[in-house]
């Protein structure tokens, strides 16, 4: 399969909210066109970043943002997409670029990859699979 070809096993979510919990914790609210789910856990650093990007304050990015910035200029590729899914209780992302050759980096921490397709306003997918389990899971709920 290739970077930009449609992957039917994921869906685009978009950030409906961004709050940080306690001054160490921030969580995301998403969204799709069904299912609306949390995720937590990881720093309200990355939730303020998140939120600024956001709200287009991407003037004095974090130097680890910066870096992938320069290294996509450098080598003449985007950052053009960010795949969520699930893996041993967490929450974990896959990066695709493209230009001069495609690449993929696989298995970072999601907080980060959502940051960083905050800051580059590309899509950020979610694994049809997991936003099932979450529908599945509320309704169950529900009764």
């Amino acid at each position: 399969m290739k970077i930009d070809d449609i992957d039917l096993d994921y869906d685009t979510v978009k950030i409906d909210h961004v709050v940080i919990i306690d001054p160490l914790t921030g969580a995301i609210l998403f969204k799709d066109e069904k299912v609306e789910f949390v995720m937590s856990g990881f720093s309200s650093e990355v939730a303020g970043f998140i939120s600024d990007f956001l709200e287009g304050k991407r003037e004095d990015p974090p130097s680890i943002y910066r870096l992938v910035e320069q290294i996509c200029e450098e080598n003449e590729i985007l950052l053009v997409k960010v795949k969520i899914y699930e893996s041993g209780g967490m929450f974990r992302a896959n990066l695709y670029f493209t230009g001069k050759k495609d690449m993929i980096f696989r298995n970072f921490r999601a907080s980060d990859a959502i940051a960083l397709a905050t800051y580059y306003n590309i899509p950020i997918l979610v694994r049809k699979s997991m936003l099932k389990n979450i529908q599945e899971n509320k309704e169950n709920k529900i009764k």
